[in-house]
């Protein structure tokens, strides 16, 4: 017999966000705590559709629509969360680098990160260096620089010297990507890793922040 968290699981995979809401309901009814329904019927799925994001088996539309089902199934869920003070995963900075005012790619990063269960701070796009740097102040595990243009790529490597400048590098694991990066520009700007897609972005933050 399938039980409602195996079913809510099902049903952000399948993105049918309406049955996901209502299923939660029905699990918080019957004595489900919020934080159990966060972390064994949420969480666990959008690991599996990054899974299946990166394998080709899912493409850019199936992972909105499950995240958007995720989206949908913590709604009920953030008030209790609150108030029982919940911490999140992790912290994530993210934005695209000065310069650039490309977001696709970025938003989906974000939309990945929060669907594991990280709290994102979206900086936007045309974020400079002490942007990011500021965020870093307000206690961020990792930042995540975006780009879509060649031109651009420099400033990332402006974000790492400045984070380094600030005293801060060490404190924070910063991750880079969008189309014209690459794993060899990673490294040698300083980066600490470089994402191909969202898929591959969520599972490098998660292994940072030592998330199953």
């Amino acid at each position: 017999m399938t039980t409602i968290i195996e079913t809510i699981n099902e049903k952000v995979i399948l993105g049918d966000d309406k049955g996901v809401t209502s299923c939660v309901e029905r699990a918080l009814a019957e004595g489900i705590t919020a934080s159990t329904i966060l972390s064994s019927a949420l969480i666990p799925p959008m690991s599996e559709v990054g899974r299946r994001f990166e394998n080709g088996e899912y493409f850019v539309p199936e992972m909105l629509m499950a995240a958007r089902a995720m989206k949908a199934g913590l709604k009920p869920l953030k008030p209790i969360l609150a108030k029982s003070q919940i911490e999140p995963l992790g912290r994530v900075a993210i934005g695209t680098v000065k310069g650039d005012l490309h977001d696709i790619g970025k938003n989906l990063v974000a939309i990945m990160l929060e669907g594991s269960g990280l709290e994102v701070i979206d900086l936007g796009v045309d974020v400079s260096p002490a942007q990011f740097v500021n965020a870093v102040h307000s206690g961020i595990d990792i930042v995540a620089l975006s780009t879509l243009l060649t031109t651009t790529m420099p400033q990332m490597k402006a974000v790492v010297e400045t984070l380094a400048g600030a005293g801060l590098r060490d404190r924070v694991k910063v991750m880079v990507g969008g189309a014209p990066v690459t794993q060899a520009f990673a490294e040698e700007i300083g980066a600490d890793a470089y994402g191909k897609d969202a898929g591959a972005a969520t599972r490098l933050a998660k292994q940072f922040l030592g998330i199953p």
